[in-house]
C-alpha cells in the first residue's frame, strides 16, 4: 500500500476543493502550500500589471516564500494541485517542488483553470523537479475524484 500526500495551492478555494475530493477518495493526507505572505484580492488580480501575481509571474526565478514547510520523506506518491496561472503552475508551487527531496518519488499534477489546459504546467514542473517520477496530470474542474482512482491504478 502506497503512501499518499496531495498537496496544493488555491487562491481562491476552487482547487481547495478538487484537493479534498482527492484525499477523500484515495485516503490521502492532505497538505495545503500556504504562502508566508498571504495574497489579497488586490494581489491576484491578473488585470493589473503590478500586482503581486502578475509580478511573481513575469519573473521566472521567483520564488515565494511557503508559510509552513512539510515533510514529504514518508510518501511514496505526491498529488500537486494548483490553479494555472499564465499557463503554467504558480511560483510559490516551484518554491514547494524545488525545497524538498522528490527523487524517486511519484508526482501527479492537477490543476484547475477557467479556460488554460495543464500541459505548459506539467513541462515546467519537471523541470523544476527532475528526479521524480512524473505521471500524466489533468486539468480537473470537475470528477477531480473519479480520475484520482484512476490516476492510481497500475501504480
Amino acid at each position: 500500500m502506497k503512501k499518499i500526500l496531495v498537496a496544493y495551492f488555491s487562491a481562491s478555494g476552487v482547487t481547495k476543493r478538487a484537493a479534498e475530493e482527492i484525499a477523500a477518495e484515495t485516503g490521502a493526507d492532505l497538505y495545503e502550500i500556504v504562502p508566508a505572505q498571504p495574497y489579497t484580492r488586490a494581489d491576484l488580480d491578473w488585470t493589473d500589471r503590478s500586482s503581486r501575481s502578475t509580478l511573481e509571474m513575469k519573473d521566472p526565478g521567483c520564488r515565494p516564500e511557503i508559510a509552513e514547510e512539510a515533510d514529504v520523506s514518508g510518501y511514496d506518491v505526491v498529488f500537486v494541485g494548483f490553479p494555472v496561472w499564465w499557463y503554467v503552475e504558480p511560483r510559490i508551487v516551484d518554491t514547494f517542488l524545488e525545497s524538498r527531496d522528490f527523487s524517486g518519488k511519484i508526482l501527479i499534477p492537477f490543476a484547475t483553470s477557467g479556460g488554460s489546459g495543464i500541459s505548459g504546467a506539467e513541462k515546467s514542473m519537471k523541470a523544476h523537479c527532475p528526479n521524480a517520477v512524473w505521471k500524466r496530470g489533468k486539468l480537473v474542474n470537475d470528477g477531480a475524484a473519479v480520475w484520482a482512482k484512476s490516476a492510481l491504478a497500475g501504480l
